[in-house]
């Protein structure tokens, strides 16, 4: 793994977003891999500024999310399909019909998440993919288990995720229970993970990610197998690395 230091959020962000669109400069018909959440807001506000400029073209880019609640639909205002459009696709000149992101609406999940795999397969997977990772090591909505997942899968939203996730929704009552995600498996094909942290309550998971045992435990710690992943947190997230980085 590749760690680079950022000193804050803002520079977490501006690092992440240059480093995006590099790859999209270099490979104009790129797959990214997105995530969502709080921490890529920035890194996406980034990407947009960059496009405003005239010094990034997403034309060519297609794009695959990690995850959607299970049961809802894409227009509503806490799917994660509305909260790309919000945040990234309505802004930049990328083709709609080229992002995908798994069907929150359809509640076969085998069925769903079979034809979802099937998408991602047949795009080659991922030249680059954007991670969070969340304060007990989870991601995408790979949750601490007794074993890595696989394909693409309908998990149980466990109460720390839901807790953490009701900040952004009216009630914690009102946070889904279920969400399709991308397995582990899937996350591992990717041709480069890119891996953004901020904030002292990441630094547990961070720590363990990069320096722990390869434990399904901490589900992001298989991303030491992979060889090519670039982490990119900021002070209070290495709160516990620095001694491993010195």
């Amino acid at each position: 793994m590749k760690i680079i230091h950022a000193t804050d959020y803002e520079d977490m962000s501006r690092k992440a977003a240059n480093l995006i669109a590099a790859q999209v400069t270099l490979k104009p018909n790129c797959v990214l891999g997105l995530a969502t959440g709080s921490t890529p807001i920035g890194t996406y506000k980034g990407l947009v500024a960059k496009y405003e400029a005239g010094d990034l073209d997403f034309s060519e880019v297609s794009s695959y999310n990690l995850d959607e609640y299970r049961g809802l639909t894409g227009d509503d205002p806490q799917s994660y399909r509305y909260f790309m459009n919000d945040n990234l696709f309505d802004h930049v000149n990328i083709d709609k019909s080229r992002t995908f992101v798994p069907d929150g609406s359809n509640m076969d999940a085998e069925a769903n998440c079979a034809a979802y795999d099937g998408l991602v397969g047949a795009a080659g997977y991922p030249d680059l993919q954007l991670l969070g990772i969340g304060n007990n090591g989870h991601i995408g909505f790979n949750e601490p288990d007794d074993h890595f997942s696989c394909g693409t899968h309908c998990v149980d939203l466990t109460e720390s995720t839901i807790e953490a996730n009701s900040r952004l929704f009216d009630r914690i009552e009102d946070v889904p229970r279920q969400a399709y995600t991308m397995g582990t498996q899937t996350i591992m094909f990717a041709r480069q993970i890119l891996v953004l942290a901020n904030g002292e309550k990441k630094a547990q998971a961070v720590h363990d990610m990069c320096f722990g045992p390869i434990a399904p435990s901490c589900p992001a710690s298989i991303l030491q197998l992979h060889p090519n992943v670039v982490v990119i947190a900021d002070d209070e997230a290495l709160a516990l690395c620095k001694d491993k980085l010195a």
